[in-house]
């Protein structure tokens, strides 16, 4: 093994034992840290975007319609699939491994500067998100596209001044941190608008629209509404690709093709093309019409109604609450199949029942399995819930596992969807892909 790769392994194992931290959230620890490395976050142009669900693919349209026009962008993202290094990217590339290692090796010099001063310790996810406004910064990238962690405004990432603050919208999800109702989870998605600042939200509920708009009004900030201000028809909607017109703030943008897919996705891109159309407006960035065509019918999202096998079906999606499976649900009726086979693996402190409540009626069978999770809790009673649906109930406690033995249950026409946690998918689909090669 070379000496860089033995570097590299130290370094992710130190980044790793940070989660001893737990979730800590404030923002004291990330401003005297960003304070120590010489404030990095400063003279970056950010598009902040927040959201209970639907943040990571907005951030990829975003970033690849900045990336089309002709701009380096960076992406700062959580969690990942496969590898560490998915959550800092310039133009789609992974951060290299030297400088996880040069820029670690700065970021533990500085915490134990801060420790050494009575601070508590930054967190795990404090430290990329410094990692990352670092890099960004060393790299002079022409556009920062961020995505809020946890909540909005204390999450360490909202130690950025955006140009731009984007709120896909508000639903219950970490309500243990945020709060039970929806209008209080309002308040903290709202806390990235920020005075001289631009801002647009794709929330629907009446609850949390009022406390957005009331907020960004407290800040001067005019708060666009997609499926208000920005709307569109739809042409056709595929197993693969969809098609629509969009209404936008300055524009129409007859005929867009969107590589992603389902209902919830439009909403995404809608949001996405309003983003750049503020760009313009507010700050005369030049984004040509064509780089918004070429960047919908391009961008991907792993993890997301993502296809690995076109016949049989399967299907990968990280709907991880309760919007999430509803958006699922209505996606799943655009796909064919003869018989549908369902393996769930969901974390305890999600609405787990409900979620099985909208999906499993869909299905012909189902699989219930354990996301490898501290925060798994007893997936068993999972799967005893499941067994009032009167559908046949496996319970397969490991992930890969419990992906295959779906697989083999497959005949050509069936479909399998393996949906949940985030935190199983990128092992399911080392499987699943296994399988199919060995086929």
């Amino acid at each position: 093994m070379r000496n860089e790769d033995v570097e590299y392994q130290e370094t992710l194992a130190y980044l790793t034992g940070l989660s001893r931290f737990g979730m800590n959230l404030g923002l004291e620890r990330i401003q005297a840290l960003m304070e120590r490395l010489g404030h990095p976050e400063r003279g970056l142009r950010v598009i902040h975007v927040g959201g209970t669900n639907g943040k990571g693919s907005t951030v990829a349209m975003i970033a690849e319609i900045l990336r089309q026009a002709g701009y380096q962008v960076g992406v700062f993202i959580s969690p990942h699939l496969h590898d560490v290094r998915e959550r800092i990217t310039i133009n789609g590339q992974m951060i290299a491994k030297e400088r996880v290692i040069a820029l670690g090796r700065i970021l533990r010099s500085r915490m134990e500067e801060l420790a050494a001063g009575g601070l508590e310790h930054p967190t795990e996810f404090e430290v990329y998100t410094a990692m990352a406004l670092l890099y960004f910064k060393e790299r002079q990238v022409d556009f920062a596209v961020v995505e809020v962690g946890l909540g909005g405004e204390i999450d360490s990432t909202n130690v950025v001044q955006p140009l731009l603050a984007v709120i896909t919208n508000v639903g219950r999800d970490h309500m243990e941190q945020l709060g039970s109702e929806i209008s209080d989870i309002a308040k903290v998605k709202a806390g990235i608008i920020k005075p001289g600042a631009s801002a647009v939200t794709a929330a629907v509920r009446p609850e949390a629209l009022a406390v957005l708009h009331e907020y960004a009004a407290g800040r001067g900030v005019k708060l666009w509404q997609v499926g208000k201000d920005i709307r569109w028809d739809v042409r056709r909607q595929g197993e693969t690709e969809q098609e629509f017109d969009l209404y936008g703030l300055q524009e129409k943008f007859p005929g867009l093709k969107l590589r992603l897919t389902g209902e919830h996705q439009l909403w995404n891109a809608a949001t996405a093309v309003t983003a750049g159309e503020l760009l313009q407006a507010e700050y005369g960035i030049k984004i040509p019409r064509q780089a918004v065509y070429d960047a919908l019918k391009s961008v991907q999202w792993p993890g997301r109604l993502e296809r690995i096998s076109a016949r049989p079906k399967i299907l990968l999606d990280g709907a991880h609450n309760l919007d999430g499976a509803q958006a699922l649900a209505a996606a799943l009726a655009l796909y064919r199949r003869q018989r549908l086979l369902l393996c769930l693996g969901m974390l305890a402190d999600k609405e787990r029942e409900k979620m099985l409540d909208c999906l499993i009626p869909l299905a012909d069978e189902v699989i219930i399995t354990k996301p490898n999770s501290s925060r798994s809790g007893d997936w068993r009673l999972l799967g005893k819930y499941a067994e009032k649906f009167g559908k046949p109930v496996m319970m397969v406690e490991d992930p890969g596992e419990a992906a295959g033995i779906g697989a083999d249950k497959l005949g050509p026409e069936d479909m399998l969807c393996v949906a949940g946690s985030l935190y199983m998918l990128a092992d399911v689909k080392e499987s699943l892909l296994n399988k199919l090669r060995d086929k």
